[in-house]
């Protein structure tokens, strides 16, 4: 602090604790705290699960390539050790955070409101979703070419929206947009865990020994990572219109 220089706190407080109404800082509800928490979690976790997926397809990749098998033996069991950690890790937080609030903000009080079960509509919605995903992992299994993948998941988006309109008559545009959203990050978590996690202990593994990875099973692990990426498009789209400046889908 320079010499002369002092700073009143009570103008700082008088700021901020108003002595009207209009107080400037609100105590949330024991129900607007937990909704908070939830949405926080689920923030804080996407952004470190999304975070690392684009480090892995925009940087990681073209980065491995330029090393040399020595290089990469020391390299890879740290770095790619430590990093699939919080991704695998991250996506977990990010659903269970992210489908607790879909259930008891989003799809409870819009089923009530239409007069449905908010159960049954949950119900349909997981049914959808991990039936398409058993389509997916087929085409992931099967298909080597990125492009004709990348048409496949264009597909199955169409499909989990056209499927919820079909399934939620009278649903808003919030319901819509996280579900469609919210669906495609459980395709990616399920991805996370069953495809690329799997796939890279091995890997890993391999690489620490001074032995190359199986090419297939790199291959694999890269297309399902960048299936990832595809899909993380449309997903934040998605969480973008539920905000309701834009109605995509349903009813405000």
């Amino acid at each position: 602090m320079t010499p002369g220089f002092t700073l009143d706190l009570s103008v700082l407080f008088a700021f901020v604790w108003q002595s009207d109404d209009t107080s400037a800082l609100n105590a949330p509800s024991g129900v607007e705290a937990a909704r908070i928490l939830l949405r926080w979690l689920h923030f804080t976790a996407g952004i470190l699960w999304v975070g690392l997926l684009y480090f892995f397809n925009l940087v990681n990749v073209p980065f491995m390539k330029t090393l040399d098998a020595p290089t990469k033996k020391v390299v890879v069991p740290e770095l790619m050790s430590r990093a699939l950690w919080y991704f695998r890790w991250g996506s977990v937080v990010t659903v269970l955070a992210g489908l607790t609030y879909y259930a008891m903000y989003i799809v409870a009080p819009n089923a009530r409101n239409v007069g449905v079960s908010p159960w049954g509509w949950l119900g349909k919605w997981l049914a959808l979703v991990i039936l398409l995903y058993v389509v997916f992992y087929g085409a992931l299994m099967k298909i080597d070419n990125g492009y004709v993948l990348a048409a496949v998941i264009a597909l199955l988006a169409f499909l989990l929206t056209w499927g919820m309109i079909r399934l939620f008559p009278g649903a808003d545009n919030k319901t819509f947009s996280i579900g469609a959203g919210g669906g495609m990050g459980l395709w990616m978590l399920l991805n996370v865990w069953g495809i690329i996690w799997r796939a890279q202990k091995r890997i890993i593994a391999a690489t620490a020994a001074g032995d190359p990875p199986p090419g297939a099973l790199a291959r694999r692990a890269f297309l399902a990572s960048r299936a990832n990426a595809w899909l993380s498009l449309p997903m934040l789209f998605f969480m973008g219109t539920s905000h309701g400046d834009y109605t995509i889908l349903g009813t405000r």
